[in-house]
């Protein structure tokens, strides 16, 4: 095991953050998630990111906050959203370790990780492999941060700091969105290895017709694109409700940029839907009054500007031709390129896997899909799956607290987020891992600051203030 610098920074920041207390510890390992394509540690060909390594500071810090501690465990009580989690998890560690033996050679399967069989990049037979172990720990490490933000975001310091590190994760993701650009464009892009050091598949050196792949600090596109959204969905409903404006507005129109100049399929196909989403909710936030003219500007102009738009580029032949080579090359035609021949037949395999296994799935981390529903189906079976469906329900399906305030408002943002992050893996998700930035905002569209009520014990008397201040920050949401 080799450990890297950006490992070395990571355990510096957390020790001096277990000083401080768990709001700054929640900052940080909030805007620690945008490093998808570093390692901390290095095993082998395994990877401990960034973010899952300062997971273990951030429980550290939240720990000795005795209100903290309850209401993690209540989490895990029946029948909240971190029960039905705790089930799925259980049920993926117990079916990636039996149901590749029990069922050994029924199906043949799309492999996730390394097997008893040689890597012909196609199918092998179902079997145990190194990724039932590796995704089953990844799901886990999910459940911990869930529990761990739920906890934090239980008092107002904690909510609000939540917050101020989604926002942090925005600003970073386009900054290095624009470095990726910037070092593409002139050939720099070894200064970004510092965070380009784990053992993935990477593709930041590609191009489409003419234009650069953009990965920010993610291995390829896709996941830049993927992850995007939840920024998106995040930082514009922020905006609509009228919250953190002076950041949310220029954040989010940063982020919708970047997604559509991505080159990025699932970008594409995923951002129309997503609108829609957006568009509902300036519906529902709608009607007069200084709180509502954000939503209220979207519903009357967004209809205008659409049909504006559409004349211009239905009049102008020249961008008319650029925009539908671009969207033929990366959507209309995609279906007939080697990757989209390659992820349909993945998808394919997936549900023959569901089928094969009687519908109970192949064991989590065995098969690799191009769809998150079908990689829940085809890893976890029909169990799993209602399992991440009441989760999903009770953390972001179900209101909390007094509608349009700030609380609510931002919990709403959360649900947005999770809403496009799913919308986005439904259209290219390979596996049943959603990532840590989807369980984020799922606990902190799960929180309620507003029923805090109990005496804190922190590691010192900076930390362990009165929770005055705490109010005061939330109120600057407004």
């Amino acid at each position: 095991m080799s450990v890297e610098p950006i490992g070395i920074i990571t355990i510096l920041i957390g020790l001096l953050c277990l000083f401080y207390g768990y709001r700054p510890a929640t900052i940080v390992f909030v805007a620690m998630t945008v490093f998808g394509s570093a390692a901390a540690f290095i095993a082998g060909s395994a990877n401990i990111q960034p973010a899952h390594l300062f997971l273990l500071f951030l429980v550290l810090s939240v720990l000795p906050w005795r209100f903290n501690i309850g209401v993690g465990l209540r989490g895990l009580g029946f029948p909240q959203p971190g029960f039905w989690f705790a089930c799925l998890v259980l049920y993926g560690a117990l079916s990636g370790f039996f149901m590749p033996r029990l069922l050994a050679g029924a199906t043949q399967i799309i492999p996730v990780g390394s097997s008893e069989y040689p890597e012909t990049g196609g199918t092998v037979p179902l079997g145990p492999l190194s990724s039932n172990f590796t995704q089953t720990v990844y799901l886990a490490a999910d459940l911990v941060c869930f529990l761990a933000v739920l906890a934090a975001a239980s008092t107002k310091r904690g909510f609000a700091a939540v917050v101020t590190g989604l926002i942090a994760y925005a600003c970073a993701n386009v900054t290095f969105a624009i470095l990726d650009l910037v070092t593409g464009a002139t050939g720099t892009g070894s200064l970004l290895s510092f965070m380009r050091n784990a053992q993935y598949a990477f593709h930041d050196n590609e191009s489409i017709a003419g234009m650069k792949r953009i990965v920010g600090s993610f291995p390829e596109a896709s996941a830049f694109a993927g992850t995007t959204l939840g920024v998106l969905g995040f930082t514009a409903t922020m905006w609509i409700c009228g919250r953190q404006t002076r950041w949310t507005g220029y954040l989010a129109l940063a982020s919708l940029a970047l997604i559509l100049l991505s080159t990025s399929s699932t970008g594409l196909v995923a951002t129309p839907l997503c609108m829609l989403i957006l568009y509902a909710t300036a519906i529902a936030r709608c009607g007069v009054g200084r709180d509502r003219r954000h939503s209220t500007l979207v519903v009357l102009l967004a209809p205008q500007l659409l049909i504006l738009s559409g004349i211009v580029v239905v009049l102008n032949s020249g961008l008319f031709d650029t925009l539908y080579h671009y969207v033929d090359l990366l959507i209309l035609s995609k279906s007939t390129t080697s990757s989209g021949v390659e992820r349909a037949s993945w998808n394919a395999y997936g549900i023959q896997n569901f089928l094969d296994s009687w519908g109970m799935g192949v064991g989590l981390g065995t098969s690799r899909t191009s769809s998150f529903p079908i990689a829940l189906l085809s890893n976890v079976g029909v169990p799993g799956t209602v399992f991440f469906v009441l989760f999903a329900f009770c953390a972001i399906g179900r209101k909390r607290g007094t509608e349009r305030t700030a609380d609510a408002d931002v919990r709403l943002a959360a649900r947005n987020g999770c809403l496009f992050l799913l919308v986005g893996a439904t259209v290219a998700g390979a596996m049943v891992d959603l990532g840590l930035l989807f369980f984020i905002l799922a606990a902190l569209a799960s929180s309620e600051p507003e029923t805090e009520h109990a005496p804190r014990i922190g590691f010192s008397k900076r930390a362990s203030g009165t929770e005055s201040s705490g109010h005061a920050e939330i109120h600057s949401l407004q």
